[in-house]
């Protein structure tokens, strides 16, 4: 949703004019596809991580305005709340020594921007959901300056005709309504992508899809909201409710939602952009002077914007990607189920998993989602999610005898997706020093049972066993949280629990 809108736009109300140019944008690409034209493989990822602005208290900071007034680089931007901001990264070539380069440019550049946010009382945290949020702090006077966010949630208020509600039933259970899709800006996550050849695309998305699960169970981190301790990756329930346009009558229809895990494996990156089109009514009607259809029979590449746009709008935990770069276009998988943090050597080690397992599981013969029904990937997703490092997930049997099997998720890991996941980092050429660093931080992520959830879980705990109030907890916890994010040690190696106050006159 980077694409900069108009919030009064001409012909907004025109949907007719808006879904025969999907229609045009789908057929273009169905064009390009055929005609072999995409980008030439290039081994290309790419990351984002969205950040939190939180002041000494452990508190939101609504400042992102003045913080990225002060940073003043393009390669932060704002999100959709006024206490977040988003760190992209530019691409580089999956190979050598690239998981160091890319930890210490995003040291480099949190430092710098958390210098920056401290000349106006703020500093930033790595977190799935900040644990002092309150239902005050998610409200539409806190969205981000900016057309499109304001359009955004008034297309999306109009489609569903009433407040969001929001229903959570995990440790605790969080009830409660929203009149905007603020709650929205609560989850800041992790967003790898990577550029692959269409001939590619299926297998690769379909992994991803399989891999979802135990990505999130290895590493959540968001088990609370509004006071409440819920499942151990909350971000993906608030995600859906929060962005659902379905009122109670659609969802009982089985109208789709528009936070997606989706229902089937694919053969083609066309089939997930015509889904969209078939199940999801477009939010944003905005029409751009392009005909794509032209553009091809002129032998150029159209930028299908219509198509992006609506693709933006459709949230699926791994989505495809159009795009045109150098003339020339491309597809990416951009994975988008991890949370953020908590600290820079956990971001990496997660993306060397992911990267890695990705790569062998997409070139293994025995496909893996041939021997893993869909339903089960799904079910695994949400178990991962309210159970996080302690879930048991439903995994095809190794050997000849088929089937599938329950098993822990760090069982799974330790035993055959870390194997697989060297594997893998080594056909990208990553050099073997960066491999078992972030690899290793997996492994022992696996073996101690600790991840960011589990840590936070674990101290709030601590902290009200040890006389604090519910909101002094979590705020300890938070402040405490912050602190050890900025020693970048992984998160398995943090005490738990927060410091004892000091005592006056010492």
């Amino acid at each position: 949703m980077g694409e900069k809108v108009e919030a009064e736009v001409r012909g907004l109300a025109d949907r007719r004019q808006y879904r025969r140019k999907l229609h045009m944008c789908l057929a273009g690409l169905e064009r390009l596809l055929d005609e072999e034209r995409f980008d030439r493989p290039r081994n290309l990822m790419g990351l984002e991580i969205e950040l939190n602005l939180v002041g000494s208290d452990g508190l939101p900071r609504m400042r992102n305005a003045q913080v990225l007034e002060r940073i003043a680089s393009t390669d932060f931007q704002t999100e959709l709340g006024m206490f977040n901001l988003e760190v992209n990264i530019a691409p580089h070539r999956l190979t050598g020594r690239v998981l160091d380069r890319l930890a210490e440019e995003l040291r480099t550049g949190l430092a710098y921007a958390d210098r920056k946010a401290g000349e106006v009382s703020a500093g930033i945290v790595m977190i799935g959901i900040l644990p002092t949020l309150d239902q005050e702090d998610l409200v539409s006077a806190n969205l981000s300056a900016g057309d499109r966010y304001t359009l955004l949630n008034d297309q999306m208020r109009a489609a569903r005709g009433e407040d969001f509600t929001l229903d959570i039933d995990g440790v605790e259970r969080l009830i409660g309504t929203s009149s905007s899709i603020a709650p929205e800006a609560a989850c800041t996550s992790v967003q790898l992508h990577l550029q692959v050849t269409p001939e590619r695309f299926p297998d690769v998305w379909n992994s991803a899809q399989a891999l979802a699960a135990v990505q999130v169970a290895i590493g959540a981190n968001s088990p609370f909201l509004f006071g409440r301790e819920l499942w151990r990756e909350s971000r993906p329930p608030l995600f859906q409710q929060s962005t659902d346009t379905r009122p109670e009558e659609l969802r009982a229809q089985g109208v789709r939602p528009r936070t997606w895990f989706g229902e089937r494996w694919i053969e083609s990156a066309y089939d997930l952009f015509e889904e969209n089109l078939r199940y999801f009514p477009p939010l944003l009607p905005i029409c751009d002077p392009e005909d794509p259809l032209a553009v091809l029979d002129a032998g150029g590449v159209p930028k299908l914007s219509e198509l992006v746009l609506h693709n933006g709008t459709v949230y699926r935990w791994n989505r495809p990607v159009y795009d045109v770069r150098d003339g020339r276009p491309h597809l990416r998988v951009e994975n988008r189920v991890l949370p953020a943090g908590p600290t820079v050597t956990d971001v990496m080690a997660n993306t060397a998993f992911y990267y890695g397992a990705i790569r062998a599981l997409a070139e293994d013969a025995r496909h893996l989602w041939a021997r893993l029904p869909f339903e089960a990937a799904a079910a695994n997703f949400e178990t991962a999610c309210r159970h996080g490092i302690d879930a048991e997930l439903e995994w095809p049997r190794r050997g000849r005898h088929g089937g599938t099997v329950r098993m822990p998720a760090v069982t799974l890991v330790l035993e055959e997706l870390l194997p697989l996941a060297a594997a893998g980092l080594d056909a990208w050429g990553v050099e073997p020093v960066d491999r078992d660093h972030y690899l290793g931080v997996i492994e022992e992520r696996c073996r101690r049972g600790v991840n960011g959830a589990s840590w936070q879980a674990d101290t709030f705990h601590h902290a009200l066993d040890s006389g604090l109030d519910r909101r002094t907890a979590l705020a300890a916890t938070t402040r405490r949280y912050a602190e050890l994010m900025r020693t970048d040690a992984p998160v398995h190696t943090w005490p738990i629990g927060v410091p004892a106050p000091a005592l006056p006159g010492r």
